[in-house]
């Protein structure tokens, strides 16, 4: 039997401990970030399907390059990651002096906050745009704004409507987690020509990679145009390094400048860039690992709806599920009974979406078998 794990108890300002140093004014006020969970008390087959990972894991490629750095680990990494943003350049077409790595895009995202907010600005973000955005602002004392989304998507109108004149960043997941909406590029254009030119559009294209879509376009040409405009991406999603931590950006010149001044000097390991080159270079994987996504997304989206469940179209490797506000039924109950069966999926309650549940795309098996539940709890006339 496996035990689920607690995160650290947080401290309240009450503590005896806070006579002594004290972080800055708001850090207190921050709830931390919570992952999917990994476990449960079932003791058979688990299916983890609460953190929208690679559901055919990683390139063997990359697996293969991770256990061959271990021969250097006595040594520093390249801190300017030079082979992986030049591979990163080939595969996009970019060019690598614009190209800056991460620990995850995370920590992009928290340089961005770090190099251009301070005390009495403000991020822009949509309603329901990932938790990190915040997080990040607040950790540099500024305040974040949300502008209301349209049927969970994100709006124009009202990005362009909540910023004002300390606004420094508007950061825009495309498409979004949780909801997995997007929008197509003519939109994110109209989204920048409404932009003053010291605020930093920051596009954060995570499940760039799942895109089909010939209106969708990840960023790097609203990029290539314009001085103000970052994109973010990961190797966590499509390429399966979650573990490792591996993110990089491409900017204008100044910002990657600025953002290299204030990263860590060896910020990315050895292994993670070994890792990535070989991810990055194995695109048939990529390729797999998009149809297997697309594929089963389909099938599981239809078998919900048949379900009676209301399911928002995604573009990524997960499905949002409204559950009906029915004692037995709901989404709280629905996820502690899918743990006890031993499927883990997402509740969104930070994201003030309490009616639904997040479910990742994963392996086929596992994704027939939280299909095979649901039936169970909401027997109809399911697609086959």
């Amino acid at each position: 039997m496996v035990v689920p794990l607690s995160p650290p108890p947080l401290l309240s300002t009450d503590d005896p401990v806070s006579a002594g140093p004290m972080p800055r004014p708001g850090v207190l006020a921050i709830d931390p970030y919570v992952g999917g969970k990994s476990k449960t008390v079932f003791d058979g087959q688990v299916y983890k399907l609460s953190s929208n990972e690679s559901a055919l894991g990683a390139s063997p490629h990359a697996v293969d390059a991770y256990r061959s750095a271990a021969d250097t680990l006595a040594l520093y990494p390249d801190g300017g990651a030079t082979a992986l943003r030049e591979k990163i350049a080939e595969i996009h077409g970019l060019d690598p002096a614009h190209l800056i790595c991460g620990a995850g895009s995370d920590e992009i995202l928290q340089l961005l906050c770090r190099g251009y907010l301070t005390d009495g600005d403000n991020s822009v973000q949509s309603a329901h745009g990932f938790l990190v955005y915040a997080l990040a602002a607040k950790a540099c004392g500024a305040e974040v704004h949300f502008a209301p989304e349209t049927d969970l998507r994100a709006d124009v109108d009202a990005l362009l409507g909540a910023v004002d004149d300390r606004t420094r960043l508007i950061f825009l997941a495309n498409p979004n987690n949780p909801t997995g909406t997007w929008l197509p590029a003519h939109e994110i254009e109209r989204l920048h020509d409404g932009l003053r030119n010291d605020i930093i559009l920051v596009l954060d294209a995570a499940y760039a990679e799942y895109m089909d879509d010939k209106a969708y376009e990840a960023g790097a040409a609203l990029v290539k145009a314009h001085d103000n405009v970052v994109m973010t991406r990961t190797f966590s999603k499509i390429y399966g390094l979650g573990a490792l931590r591996l993110g990089w950006a491409y900017g204008p010149p100044a910002i990657i400048d600025a953002l290299n001044r204030i990263r860590g000097p060896f910020n990315v390991s050895t292994a993670a860039q070994s890792a990535g080159v070989a991810a990055m270079g194995d695109q048939a994987f990529v390729r797999e690992n998009r149809a297997h996504n697309t594929s089963e997304r389909a099938i599981m989206f239809q078998r919900l709806q048949g379900l009676g469940l209301s399911v928002v179209p995604s573009a990524g490797n997960f499905l949002l599920v409204r559950f009906p506000d029915e004692v037995g039924s709901r989404a709280q109950e629905v996820h502690a009974w899918l743990m006890e069966r031993g499927v883990i999926v997402r509740t969104m309650d930070a994201y003030g979406l309490t009616d639904y549940l997040r479910i990742s795309v994963g392996p086929s098996d596992a994704n027939r078998r939280v299909l095979d539940l649901l039936t169970e709890k909401f027997p109809g006339e399911s697609a086959p």
